[in-house]
């Protein structure tokens, strides 16, 4: 199949969408390097800034269920632009609180701000994504990681420049700001385009007559799949009458749980090793805390890494393959962390956690993205709120089952986790007839 030529403004949004999810990790980051400085202008306990926190992630699952049906209706570059702002503008508001109710206020606004971002820029990348042709959806998440960084890297220098909180704040808000501006324009419209396009969805089960026109919104890893199933007999596929209504929203309703349902065991893994890492390396190896914090490094450093390198992988193997064998390397990993008497060994089965872990979560938000209905960002908010669920609760679920068990023995929840979605890992891949 000859490769498609890629226009220039197809090119530039892919380029602006980097930049978006980018902006993204950064806006976050700047709230999280200042969370000491806060906590002492507003005097609040731990145990309160720990409520504000959950509060703040309650606030998220909420901006991002409003924030599906929106992009639906609006278009998705329309819904960037007002939840990039949201953001941008509300990160300010943490550094201006004075006591617990502001700080309350704030929090929540960039809660819901950074959720509704979340789905809205996930949605415009699926259609950047299906306009390539090609998987790219992993990079995406690879700028976020890295707008992490720079941000966090930035305000540790601000703060040891001795800026004042809201001066640092202030600048990022404004800078967010005209970023943005440049930005929207140059991202994709898309109202009301996945309506119009025959289904890409590699899910279906029962896929459209594969023309020209529908092989070229699927990704190559998932292409290859269907015309292995499509030509078995050598002739052409038949034309395909469509079932009712009714029963293709229930099945699209079925896949949209199933691929929540993955995404929430994923994230609730990658929320475990984010907190929990290096408190099993210190508890089950008996080292230093400064030891103990590579644990962390190497899972994130894998992880990064990772998501550079899972686009290529995908579109040579397809996106089951990502997931699939990436959950088991996960879950390798997982059976050395909870084995291993030694350090090195230990490191080792957490950057084996963060490489496995790396692709999935960018698979199921395509996977969601595709579904062939008018409702795609809708769609991709449930699977987005389920998995933020679980990444709020793997750390919960953990701390509880430490009062019983050993930390590293409670490391078989999470390894449990993986290995059903290394199971159930077809349902982002082509549905078989």
């Amino acid at each position: 199949m000859a490769t498609t030529t890629i226009d220039p403004q197809t090119r530039i949004a892919r380029a602006a969408v980097f930049v978006v999810f980018a902006l993204n990790g950064f806006l976050l980051a700047m709230w999280v390097v200042h969370i000491p400085a806060i906590t002492d202008r507003t005097g609040i306990a731990h145990s309160t800034l720990g409520m504000f926190i959950l509060m703040l992630a309650g606030a998220g699952i909420v901006g991002m269920r409003i924030a599906g049906p929106l992009a639906d209706r609006f278009g998705s570059r329309t819904m960037v632009g007002a939840a990039a702002a949201i953001t941008a503008v509300s990160v300010l508001g943490p550094g201006l609180a004075t006591g617990p109710v502001t700080l309350a206020i704030a929090l929540a606004c960039f809660g819901f701000g950074n959720g509704a971002l979340d789905v809205s820029m996930n949605t415009q990348a699926v259609h950047v994504e299906r306009a390539y042709q090609r998987p790219i959806m992993s990079a995406f998440h690879a700028l976020f990681s890295g707008g992490g960084l720079l941000g966090s890297l930035l305000g540790a220098a601000a703060q040891s420049a001795g800026w004042d909180v809201r001066s640092t704040l202030s600048l990022a808000a404004v800078g967010g700001l005209l970023v943005l501006a440049a930005l929207v324009p140059r991202l994709l419209g898309d109202t009301g385009s996945v309506a119009d396009e025959p289904n890409p969805d590699p899910l279906s089960p029962d896929p459209p007559n594969i023309g020209t026109h529908a092989q070229s919104h699927i990704p190559p890893g998932h292409r290859q799949d269907r015309v292995a199933q499509d030509m078995g007999d050598g002739s052409e596929t038949p034309t395909h009458t469509t079932a009712s209504e009714p029963a293709a929203s229930a099945d699209r309703s079925r896949r949209v749980l199933t691929l929540a349902a993955i995404a929430f065991a994923l994230l609730l893994t990658e929320g475990v090793a984010a907190d929990w890492s290096a408190l099993q390396v210190r508890d089950h190896l008996d080292v230093d805390d400064a030891t103990a914090a590579l644990a962390f490094g190497a899972f994130s450093g894998t992880m990064t890494a990772g998501r550079f390198a899972t686009d290529r992988v995908a579109g040579a193997f397809g996106s089951v393959a990502v997931v699939r064998y990436g959950t088991l390397i996960a879950a390798c990993g997982l059976v050395l962390i909870m084995t291993s008497g030694w350090l090195p060994l230990t490191l080792l089965g957490w950057a084996m956690c963060g490489l496995g872990l790396s692709g999935g979560i960018p698979q199921i938000f395509t996977a969601a993205g595709n579904l062939g209905s008018s409702t795609a960002a809708t769609d991709m908010s449930r699977v987005f709120s389920l998995g933020y669920f679980g990444l709020l609760a793997g750390p919960s679920i953990i701390g509880w089952i430490t009062a019983i068990v050993p930390l590293t023995i409670a490391m078989v929840v999470p390894l449990i986790a993986v290995l059903l979605c290394c199971r159930y890992a077809g349902v982002v891949g082509p549905q078989r007839k």
